[in-house]
């Protein structure tokens, strides 16, 4: 009997970035299944419609998968924003809006993927940045926290879930590139690379670490 390919779930599946990692994990083997804010399916791989920053639409998105295609041994979660305003002009919505989008969403689907996945084991690998890992930047007060937010996260789920088989790793890039784009910064297929090695066993013995992806 044919071993089921691993599953991965890739969050932003219809965005830039989440485009091209589920192509990525598509084309190593995995069965994928993506998430975003409106569901489509090109016959290849099906994006299913959630509010990554809604509790409840969290967990039936997820109950959902779990009954159709089984448990994920990968959550590669995307959805982010970003924005700039000088510090002393942010008001307090569009900081409560970056909170949720970055780092709340990271909570609610790393939590549901957690409970998913704790028995079976497997990877969570959320998106940091240059300005939430190493040194936050001037007029991206809100963007900087939220995603120091998110390295911070995945350390407190490593050391929880330490030696028990569920990983918790981010990645922090600074710009990240399309298309060839020709500018300073990193490929997003270079990303997906290290995604797709972090969710490896090769990643095991970097749970809880940060990888930073500057570019040149």
């Amino acid at each position: 009997m044919n071993e089921v390919e691993p599953l991965a779930i890739i969050t932003g599946g219809s965005g830039r970035l989440g485009s091209v990692t589920m192509q990525g994990f598509l084309n190593a083997g995995y069965r994928v299944v993506g998430l975003d804010r409106s569901a489509s399916d090109d016959g290849v791989a099906p994006v299913l419609a959630i509010d990554a920053t809604n509790e409840s639409s969290v967990a039936e998105v997820f109950g959902g998968i779990q009954k159709a295609y089984g448990t994920p041994s990968v959550i590669v979660h995307t959805i982010g924003m970003w924005a700039i305003a000088p510090f002393a002009e942010t008001d307090l919505g569009a900081w409560r809006t970056m909170m949720d989008v970055n780092l709340t969403s990271s909570f609610l689907i790393f939590r549901e993927g957690a409970r998913m996945m704790a028995e079976d084991g497997g990877a969570l690998i959320g998106i940091s940045s240059q300005q939430g890992s190493v040194r936050g930047a001037a007029q991206q007060a809100a963007y900087s926290a939220s995603k120091a937010g998110v390295k911070r996260l995945v350390e407190a789920i490593a050391a929880e879930y330490a030696g028990s088989g569920l990983n918790a790793h981010a990645v922090a890039p600074s710009m990240i590139l399309f298309d060839g784009q020709d500018a300073k910064g990193v490929a997003a297929e270079d990303l997906v690379e290290h995604f797709l090695y972090l969710a490896s066993p090769a990643g095991d013995s970097l749970n809880g670490a940060t990888l930073h992806a500057f570019g040149d």
